[in-house]
């Protein structure tokens, strides 16, 4: 585990600045903006006033202190360089909005980490805009739906990482349901041994998480989703249009997955992205699923040297009584 982390400076990013920005321009500032536990996010600003954002993905910057990520696992750490481009370039081509890539490296050669070099949107996140403007939330999630449209009219031959899919490969397992069942149980075995309470009732959750599985049919249509799209992980341009930001997770799956995490992070707003054509029975086991990884997840980051432990706390006792609370309403 990684004990002691440093945030960047100019003097450790000026020789990607360089190499991505040009030489004609210096950078004077940088920024590391919060939110990210998996890569670092820097806002570069350059003398001349304009600005663009660097990511990197290193050991220092990954508060997960994972093993290496097998990418077949659609479920696996969501990480890296090679996830990112494949995730950016796949978008591009759907004419889905997202952050224009303006550099990539892998070769270390302008810092000791794989990086990128990203447009900077700065119209804000559409969650401080709808908190900030509640007159203006229809429009915004008006074009918010029309995004998901777009992302969700594409679809791939098999279900999976977009990088493994895209690139002729397959995921383990048989289904999505397959998948998502497995990834519950062991969030179940994980959440058990961090929480008495998970531990009281971790056979009536993997009793319950058996029975959904079983009420949900086979299906070979496989959706271009973002995975975790909470209204945090969308940004706006300066013309008010959402674009989808931490893309690493791109991957074919089930819709009802993206709209499990939809209705979780959007609330009350959710309504205005709802789809029709909906499986209840795959969005009643996705739903158990997903508080059950939210729960697993924030336990095991804060075992490490994460520095806001209590926000993960909060996210984990909000769930984990999601859970119970659902478990209790099949009874």
């Amino acid at each position: 585990m990684t004990t002691t982390r440093r945030p960047l400076t100019v003097t450790d990013l000026a020789p990607l600045a360089r190499a991505a920005l040009g030489r004609s321009r210096a950078l004077t500032g940088v920024e590391r903006l919060r939110g990210g536990t998996k890569k670092g996010v820097y806002r570069l600003t350059l003398d001349e006033g304009s600005t663009a954002v660097a990511y990197v993905w290193s050991a220092d910057e990954d508060y997960w202190d994972q093993p290496d990520p097998d990418p077949r696992d659609p479920f696996s750490h969501g990480t890296g360089l090679g996830l990112f481009t494949a995730a950016h370039d796949r978008l591009a081509a759907a004419g889905v909005r997202t952050p224009r890539l303006r550099f990539a490296d892998s070769t270390h050669t302008h810092l000791p980490a794989d990086v990128a070099v990203v447009e900077d949107l700065t119209g804000g996140s559409l969650e401080d805009a709808l908190a900030r403007d509640p007159d203006g939330a229809p429009q915004a999630l008006e074009r918010m739906a029309e995004l998901l449209a777009a992302l969700h009219s594409h679809t791939g031959p098999r279900f999976g990482k977009v990088a493994v899919v895209d690139g002729g490969g397959s995921s383990y397992g048989v289904s999505c349901t397959q998948r998502v069942t497995e990834a519950a149980l062991r969030c179940i075995a994980e959440a058990a041994a961090r929480d008495p309470r998970a531990a009281a009732a971790r056979r009536e959750l993997e009793e319950e998480i058996h029975a959904l599985a079983a009420e949900v049919g086979p299906r070979d249509r496989h959706t271009l989703i973002h995975g975790e799209l909470g209204a945090d992980h969308v940004l706006l341009t300066p013309g008010g249009q959402p674009a989808l930001i931490d893309v690493e997770g791109l991957m074919y799956f089930d819709v009802e997955h993206e709209h499990v995490f939809l209705r979780l992070r959007f609330g009350p707003h959710y309504e205005a992205l709802r789809a029709p054509g909906l499986d209840e029975a795959r969005l009643r086991l996705y739903r158990l699923s997903m508080h059950l990884g939210l729960v697993s997840g924030p336990l095991t980051l804060i075992e490490g040297d994460f520095p806001h432990p209590e926000r993960m706390r909060e996210i984990a006792e909000h769930n984990l009584h999601q859970a119970l609370s659902l478990l209790k309403s099949a009874s």
